[in-house]
């Protein structure tokens, strides 16, 4: 509506006096289809479309960059209405302070000069940035990048409808279930799923060609008419593409689901009431006035499962994951770790619903002194800032784990912000066998084990503690089926050699 309005009936805008948004600034991860955007914007419209990319603005000649600016948005004033795309405009258009050269500086005037002059033209400027904090402020004021429109990582159900749309045209076997297939790509952008497309397609042509006899010259449409793609070659193409929000500080939601985690059933329950729920059915948490986030603080004993059950909450919900170690923001330069922290909730705020998980974040939200100097403190100050950010934190989580709950700042603890303080303790018998079970399940085990009695001699263990007396265990059962062997081995060799 912003764009495409003004210029499909620009009658209509000059009719009521109203002038036309002069530039809007897409920004968003690599490959959230800011250019696909603005070339859609572009067909649908049926106007004349100028295209730049950042690398085609900078010249080595002095003056030759600000008039192959000159020249391209008076071409588009010459063909009103008309759109005018800048990709990457953060790479001609830099904060000026921090420009390395003149010839930065000069083009971020001239762009920023022409921006002014198309009052009125119905010419449109779109701008495309991963980074919009780098942009020179002057270039987002009123009457230039004025509004602006933030492209984050797609949810599950818009996983679903760009898987749709990319497989028009492939022939798909009936067992595929796009629902099942956006569940298995948290964090993927359409490029990413774009991707898989091609990925399972060649899986496709793999498994075909094997079934088919390669000495034939062509094939009949009989022979061809049950071939398909199938879902386990999305399956396979799906393991294959890493995607890019991973690169872009976000986290692969590992396959771990609430069987996987053993006892804790009561915290599961209200995990899933805090976090799961409201993401998966936020029409009813609306209707009950429930809009504002939960924030989850799990503390506890080191090794009981915080982790995880922080990493099967995101699995659960199906939310976008950011996963932070606290000490990972910490930068010694000042304002450096401020603005990674502002970063980390820009991230999660684009690409809602998410969930945002600080592990020892009594490293990152120390108590703070009297004085209020440290850098350490301006990190808290910036943290408990964005805690408060109660509109912009719609559908952005948190959930913080540690292992010393005295050590963290108070302000953090108080409602609205961590507001949830859930202990998560070592397990009982029944939680010890419980997690026993599961760890258990690919691991073979001799007609005289019995886990229940291994549960009564491990009190006091954690699940890591558990985990570590399994592998052990399995180590040694290693260690005697080598020496067994061996002995067989030599056994067999001594009548024969003698």
């Amino acid at each position: 509506e912003l764009v495409i309005y003004p210029l499909v009936h620009p009658e209509v805008f000059r009719h009521l006096g109203v002038q036309p948004a002069t530039g809007v600034l897409l920004h968003g991860p690599p490959g959230s289809g800011k250019t696909q955007l603005a070339n859609a914007i572009a067909g649908t419209a049926k106007v004349p479309f100028f295209k730049l990319a950042a690398t085609e603005i900078v010249s080595g000649m002095s003056g030759e960059s600000e008039a192959l600016v000159r020249s391209l948005f008076e071409a588009a004033r010459a063909s009103a209405p008309s759109l005018v795309f800048i990709d990457e405009i953060d790479a001609v258009c830099p904060k000026r302070e921090n420009a390395a050269r003149e010839m930065e500086k000069r083009i971020v005037a001239q762009i920023l000069s022409s921006l002014d002059e198309l009052g009125g033209s119905f010419v449109i400027v779109l701008g495309a940035t991963n980074r919009p904090d780098a942009l020179d402020p002057a270039l987002r004021r009123a009457g230039r990048f004025d509004r602006e429109i933030a492209m984050g990582i797609p949810d599950e159900t818009a996983r679903g409808r760009i898987l749709q749309v990319l497989s028009r045209g492939l022939r798909l076997a009936g067992d595929v279930d796009f629902t099942r297939l956006a569940r298995l790509t948290p964090g993927f952008v359409g490029a990413d799923l774009s991707a898989v497309m091609k990925e399972a397609a060649l899986f496709a042509i793999k498994r075909v060609f094997s079934q088919l006899d390669p000495n034939k010259p062509t094939y009949s449409q009989d022979e061809l008419s049950s071939l398909a793609i199938q879902e386990q070659d999305f399956e396979h193409a799906i393991e294959c593409v890493q995607p890019s929000a991973r690169r872009e500080g976000f986290t692969t939601i590992p396959n771990i689901t609430w069987e996987q985690v053993g006892g804790l059933q009561a915290l599961k329950k209200e995990l899933t009431l805090s976090i799961c729920e409201p993401i998966r059915r936020p029409e009813i948490f609306h209707r009950l006035g429930l809009d504002i986030p939960a924030g989850v603080l799990l503390h506890g004993p080191p090794g009981c499962g915080k982790t995880l059950l922080a990493k099967a909450v995101a699995k659960e919900s199906g939310a976008n994951l950011i996963a932070i170690k606290g000490p990972e923001l910490l930068n010694k330069y000042v304002g450096e770790s401020e603005k990674a922290v502002r970063e980390v909730f820009q991230r999660a705020r684009v690409s809602a619903p998410c969930i945002i998980f600080f592990d020892e974040l009594d490293s990152l939200c120390p108590k703070r002194s009297a004085e209020g100097t440290s850098a350490s403190e301006r990190v808290v100050n910036q943290l408990l800032t964005e805690m408060d950010g109660i509109l912009e934190r719609r559908e952005v989580y948190v959930i913080a784990a540690t292992n010393r709950a005295d050590l963290i700042d108070p302000a953090m603890l108080r409602p609205g912000r961590l507001d949830k303080i859930l202990y998560v303790p070592l397990p009982d018998i029944h939680g010890r066998e419980d997690i026993l079970r599961r760890l258990a399940i690919k691991t073979p085990w001799a007609s005289d084990v019995t886990l229940d009695k291994i549960a009564h001699q491990t009190d006091g263990y954690s699940g890591a503690d558990l985990q570590a007396v399994i592998r052990e265990a399995t180590l040694a059962a290693l260690e005697q089926w080598s020496a067994d062997t061996d002995r067989e081995g030599q056994g067999q060799e001594g009548p024969g050699g003698g």
